[in-house]
């Protein structure tokens, strides 16, 4: 089975050197169950012909934001609503669960409760699911239609279904502690509170719920309905 990733970003070089980029966390986070992947950098504006090009999508996180101006987003949107229109699975995640809220008529901005960094506890339906975070952006409002599947007090919207094959996740099962500790190397200083990163150091080594995540995640590209 063919899993098209959309790729909208770049990890950081010295996370790349330990952990790989987006496609290849997200390929370890899937390993087993028979996918084979294509990443299309449709941040770099190379896009698949259409929904065709794979049997299920999977949309991965970026340092951009999806109400930017960049020439990419535009046909990264339509893209998506083909997708959702042939009935294709597609799962995103952080700014993939965000542009696919956007696409789709929901809302997304620069959260004023500022930002989840590190291991983060979510409702999921009545059970708590520990999770690695890193966004400041939020889906504030839902697209029509669209199921709350998890949330917390800080993130309403942390985990959304719509329909039967379009799961989208706030948070990243794909981040291990080693990439939660780079990105708190190379990109927090300056830019997200100190108290902030000092609590995700400390809680890098407390266990989080990424297999379990990538199991679902898995289901619903095999087209297992949500």
């Amino acid at each position: 089975m063919k899993i098209g990733i959309l790729q909208t970003g770049y990890a950081p070089d010295p996370v790349v050197e330990t952990s790989g980029d987006y496609p290849a966390m997200f390929a370890r986070l899937l390993d087993g169950h028979g996918f084979d992947f294509q990443t299309w950098e449709v941040v770099d504006n190379q896009f698949p012909d259409g929904p065709d090009d794979a049997d299920a999508w999977l949309i991965t996180g970026s340092r951009h934001g999806v109400y930017e101006d960049h020439a990419w987003l535009p046909p990264l949107e339509a893209l998506i609503r083909q997708i959702r229109d042939s009935g294709k699975p597609m799962v995103g995640v952080c700014f993939g669960h965000q542009i696919i809220a956007q696409a789709l008529g929901g809302k997304v901005e620069k959260f004023q409760g500022g930002w989840a960094t590190g291991r983060q506890t979510y409702d999921m339906g009545g059970a708590p699911v520990q999770l690695n975070a890193w966004h400041q952006d939020q889906v504030v409002q839902r697209p029509e239609g669209a199921r709350v599947l998890a949330s917390n007090d800080f993130c309403e919207n942390a985990m959304l279904a719509y329909g039967d094959n379009i799961l989208t996740i706030q948070p990243h099962p794909e981040f291990t502690a080693t990439v939660i500790g780079g990105l708190l190397d190379y990109r927090a200083k300056g830019v997200v509170p100190d108290d902030l990163i000092a609590r995700a150091t400390e809680n890098l080594t407390q266990p989080v719920d990424n297999a379990a995540l990538g199991q679902k995640m898995a289901a619903v590209l095999k087209g297992e309905k949500i």
